[in-house]
């Protein structure tokens, strides 16, 4: 369930807790909160992306590097015949 903050409580409830906020950091020090929240959001979200990135990197180049594998394999198993045993 993808519910966001809004959703979960009304609208009574989320100024009381902005004015609760407020009063106990100061006019002055809600927006340097807000700000910084914010980066470090933004921050989250870059390092996410990347780690994303590497991730999908790893797996297209183990996957390439096992079709490699594969391909190199059927080329030098494919010319030549196994020898029985006993024959």
């Amino acid at each position: 369930m993808n519910m966001t903050l809004a959703m979960m409580f009304g609208p009574t409830e989320i100024i009381l807790v902005l004015l609760a906020l407020l009063l106990l950091f100061g006019a002055r020090r809600v927006p340097e909160l807000a700000r910084s929240l914010g980066r470090s959001l933004s921050e989250f979200k870059k390092g996410r992306a990347e780690g994303e990135k590497e991730v999908a990197a790893t797996l297209s180049d183990d996957s390439s590097e096992s079709d490699k594998d594969v391909a190199k394999s059927d080329t030098e198993g494919g010319s030549q015949e196994k020898a029985k045993p006993g024959s």
